[in-house]
């Protein structure tokens, strides 16, 4: 999709798909439960609007409208999750100058849940990550970037799971392989694991050993890369049985609303990523009927 076209478009648009063999045709009206998935990915220390003379991006984004649009999404519905699916850093003055603080901080008065790690987010290397962790309310997720033998050990789950209104929500994360991409000074004793086979073995895990309701995946791997096997949403989503959604990061991808496809059992999978810089907020509902069946509408809110 071409960029500029997409963000002159002045209302946001949706997906429905019916997930976990519910109909379409069911009413929302008699669903029991209600929760909203809301998602940024790639912001890149984008804390300030653009400015209206951008070519590119006029008066678009800022972190200051982001928290008036999550707030009042939180307002209308309490049962509501925020995730960030990577490269928090690197692409501003602010990050030059603060580290990573200032970003750290300001989703923490978001209220941020989580956020997986981005390629980006290794560029003052482990140390300078490591510093910024103070500042940092919300968990970090990240199931194939082994740290063991790192300053980072310990501070970097596989996944969390989030209760709310007595769903399990479990949310999982993964990331893009470092060499060639990040100087190995910076990631150092980092050890990248496949993501694929990680991804089988925490969604298992979360499904038939913790039994959550929604499984999600934050991702860095990227949205498709075309002629190579290179890990990336659309084919881990074909690899998945048990996750739901898969919220990506990495390639800038601007989607408009999420990607349905089909996961290794056939069964509907979603797979969303909103672009770059924080000029969008990606929303997912969920509607839950007996906390089993599930349908879902997917929406990209221009900032």
């Amino acid at each position: 999709m071409d960029r500029r076209k997409f963000i002159r478009k002045t209302t946001a648009t949706g997906a429905f798909v019916g997930l976990g063999g519910l109909s379409l045709q069911s009413c929302i009206g008699e669903t029991k439960k209600h929760l909203t998935i809301l998602h940024t990915n790639d912001v890149h220390s984008h804390i300030d609007a653009f400015p209206k003379s951008h070519s590119n991006f006029p008066n678009l984004g800022g972190l200051a409208r982001r928290a008036t649009l999550v707030d009042a999404i939180r307002q209308e519905n309490p049962n509501t999750l925020l995730f960030d699916a990577g490269d928090i850093f690197q692409g501003t003055p602010y990050f030059n100058f603060y580290g990573g603080e200032l970003e750290f901080k300001l989703m923490s008065m978001l209220k941020y849940d989580a956020a997986t790690i981005g390629n980006h987010d290794f560029d003052n290397g482990l140390d300078g990550l490591y510093a910024q962790l103070p500042h940092a309310s919300f968990e970090l997720l990240s199931a194939n970037y082994d740290f063991s033998n790192t300053i980072m050990n310990g501070h970097v789950k596989p996944y969390n799971i989030y209760l709310v209104n007595g769903l399990k929500i479990g949310v999982y994360g993964l990331g893009i392989g470092l060499e060639g991409l990040v100087t190995k000074k910076l990631y150092k004793e980092t050890q990248y694991l496949d993501p694929f086979e990680i991804a089988t073995d925490i969604e298992t895990k979360l499904k038939e050993e913790e039994y959550c309701d929604l499984v999600i995946c934050l991702s860095h791997l990227g949205y498709h890369y075309k002629d190579t096997e290179r890990p990336d949403d659309l084919k881990l989503a074909k690899k998945t049985k048990y996750t739901d959604l898969i919220i990506g990061g990495h390639t800038h991808t601007f989607l408009d609303k999420p990607t349905v496809t089909k996961n290794g059992n056939g069964t509907n999978i979603l797979v969303n990523q909103v672009g770059c810089f924080g000029i969008n907020l990606g929303r997912i509902d969920f509607y839950f009927e007996s906390g089993k069946s599930k349908q879902s509408t997917g929406t990209s809110i221009i900032v």
